[in-house]
């Protein structure tokens, strides 16, 4: 068939004619009125429906998370349906301030049998409901308009003849829904709720629940805002009635087809964690309500165990979260493209800067970090997994997985330099790259044991080096900046901080270990040096592992470079030491002269770290 006969077979949505719509003007306030319905629309398009012991346990989740209206059943489709219902009634399961509810057809055999499930329930309501649009009127059920709306009378009235009968000491709550309402005529609609009301007679202190099911999503977001404004403003007993949406998500646009019903005037949603549900599932109450914590208002729902969470709904449905799914899939909080990972990096340090110069916790300060719409913290996740490396990644995510892994906050130009290792690394695998390795591949690179003895041979061809420490709290890194000065003094060395990057996780080894990095410049072949050339050495050799990439040190105009070394450790100077004659050995200028001795003249420490120990670093250091 041509793609043009195929386009033939559909037509486009009526829209509805609301010129003076007023909810695009609007913005939200407060958080709805939630219904959960995991444990009747979630449980019912599920290929083996949950064990009541499974219902359970999701019904326990519901109420620990705060949701107090939860549609635990269909207690006519199964045995098991309504054995649950008694199960929570007889146990005293359901606690006082949550209300029940149980789902029923307009048939008078099916709600007595409903009735009689809730008997000893304390708040309970029952919803009932029929479909109204054209297509099942006449398709379905062969119904003129009035015999449809009659039915819905009926059922309203046999619900209360039976709720009379078998719930005299129940709070009982009564829920009409027009099923495929998106798809029934508006004055239709109305009509039959209205015929509703005037049987119910809502009130002060009688509420009705009107629902309104988009059952199949057919039309853009924007039409059912329409719809649900034009009831908004043409439904009695306003005041008294709970305007309730029931959005499905077959179009991929059941978030926004809520949020715009609620600005259209709609109270209440109905919904189910992760978008369990018939189809493409039921709008996901788990997005929607934390959409709206991203804008500042209180979803009035604990999400602040998301994994948790995830972690039941799997156990208890069979079904998978994908790992793109807003807020709680594996993927969503990850950044693995180089720019940004960058974005993200130059965040956190941004925020840790201010926190630094307004004395405000990080976790006080107002989130707003590039790529990410919540902070991974607020829902009970890590920042573990936001930044993943592989051949995509660039200097900003392989600093940041440095620092917020393993407390090592690299210098700009060492990340840069050490940036092409990584994704050398990364190209040969032909995979992502774990935290481990690449803190394995920063060892072998920058963190080699060199002879304690040939510090001069380094600093006999140095012309520059520039010191960062990073140390174990400020006063460690004001302490370490001054001694190095010292020390360095007769050499003309440049001695700098480094501020912290990222978060840090919580950690264990040495609460005072320092690091060290050193960037050193050598002489070329055109240049001397204030500590002397590089005359007598000959030109730099290239033994390292990036020197063998060709990609060693950046080289200017006179053919001087910078190579970097690093040393982690306790006593200053000998991490000092250590660091500049590790960048000596990668330049390929240190030979190592173990008949050389310090000058006497000279007060430098030469005792090397030991290397044989395993180098925990306290992560807790703000560098």
């Amino acid at each position: 068939m041509e793609r043009s006969d195929v386009v033939r077979r559909y037509s486009p949505f009526t829209p509805v004619e609301l010129p003076d719509r007023t909810w695009p003007d609007r913005s939200p306030d407060r958080a709805p009125r939630w219904l959960s319905t995991d444990l009747r629309d979630g449980n019912q398009a599920l290929a083996v429906p949950m064990s009541p012991q499974r219902k359970l346990a999701l019904f326990e989740q519901l109420v620990a998370m705060g949701y107090r209206e939860i549609e635990i059943g269909y207690p006519v489709a199964s045995k098991d349906e309504y054995d649950f219902v008694r199960l929570l009634i007889e146990e005293d399961r359901i606690p006082d301030d949550v209300r029940i509810s149980v789902l029923v057809q307009a048939r008078e055999d099916l709600i007595r049998r409903t009735a009689e499930s809730l008997h000893g329930a304390r708040n309970a309501t029952i919803h009932v409901y029929n479909a109204t649009c054209p297509q099942f009127r006449s398709l379905v059920f062969g119904m003129t308009r009035d015999q449809c709306k009659a039915l819905a009378v009926e059922g309203t009235r046999l619900m209360m003849k039976y709720a009379e009968k078998e719930l005299a000491d129940c709070n009982v709550g009564y829920q009409y829904s027009p099923e495929l309402f998106n798809e029934t005529e508006l004055d239709f609609s109305l009509e039959v709720c209205e015929a509703v009301m005037d049987l119910w007679e809502p009130g002060p202190g009688r509420e009705l629940v009107l629902n309104f099911p988009a059952t199949v999503e057919r039309a853009r977001p924007n039409v059912f805002a329409d719809q649900i404004e034009w009831l908004d403003r043409n439904l009695s007993h306003r005041e008294d009635v709970c305007l309730s949406i029931h959005p499905h998500n077959d179009r991929g646009t059941g978030i926004a087809s809520a949020e715009l019903a609620l600005l259209a005037g709609a109270q209440r949603v109905e919904g189910c964690l992760f978008s369990g549900g018939e189809r493409a599932g039921n709008v996901c109450l788990v997005t929607l309500g934390l959409n709206y914590l991203t804008q500042g208002i209180d979803p009035e729902i604990d999400f602040s165990d998301i994994e948790g969470i995830r972690r039941t709904v799997e156990e208890c449905t069979g079904m998978k979260v994908p790992e793109r799914f807003p807020y709680a899939g594996d993927l969503v909080f990850t950044a693995f493209s180089g720019s940004h990972q960058d974005a993200i990096n130059k965040g956190f340090a941004a925020a840790q800067a201010e926190a630094r110069t307004t004395g405000v916790e990080v976790r006080d300060l107002p989130w707003t970090i590039p790529y990410l719409p919540i902070d991974p913290e607020d829902i009970g996740r890590s920042y573990e997994a936001v930044v993943r490396i592989n051949s995509h990644s660039g200097k900003g995510g392989i600093a940041y997985v440095m620092s917020t892994w393993h407390g090592l906050n690299l210098p700009r130009g060492l990340q840069i330099e050490f940036a092409r290792a990584v994704q050398t690394l990364a190209d040969d695998h032909g995979e992502e790259l774990t935290p481990e390795s690449i803190r394995r591949c920063f060892e072998q690179e920058y963190l080699r044991p060199t002879d304690p003895a040939a510090i001069y041979d380094a600093l006999e061809a140095l012309a520059t080096v520039t010191l960062y420490v990073g140390g174990a709290g400020s006063n460690a890194e004001k302490e370490a900046l001054a001694t190095l000065t010292e020390t360095f003094a007769p050499w003309d060395v440049d001695v700098r901080d480094v501020h912290m990057v990222g978060d840090q996780q919580e950690a264990v080894g040495q609460h005072n270990s320092v690091k060290i990095y050193a960037e050193c410049t050598f002489n070329g072949p055109n240049g001397a040096g204030a500590l002397g050339g590089l005359g007598a050495l000959g030109t730099l050799g290239a033994i390292g592992t990036l020197a063998n990439l060709g990609t060693l040190g950046e080289s200017d105009e006179r053919g001087n470079r910078k190579i970097w070394g690093a040393a982690i450790g306790v006593d200053l100077r000998s991490l000092a030491l250590e660091a500049v004659r590790v960048a000596a050995a990668r330049s390929g200028i240190l030979t190592p002269r173990l008949d050389r001795r310090p000058d006497a003249t000279k007060t430098v420490l030469t005792t090397a770290p030991d290397w044989s120990a395993p180098r925990v670093l306290d992560t807790d250091s703000a560098v």
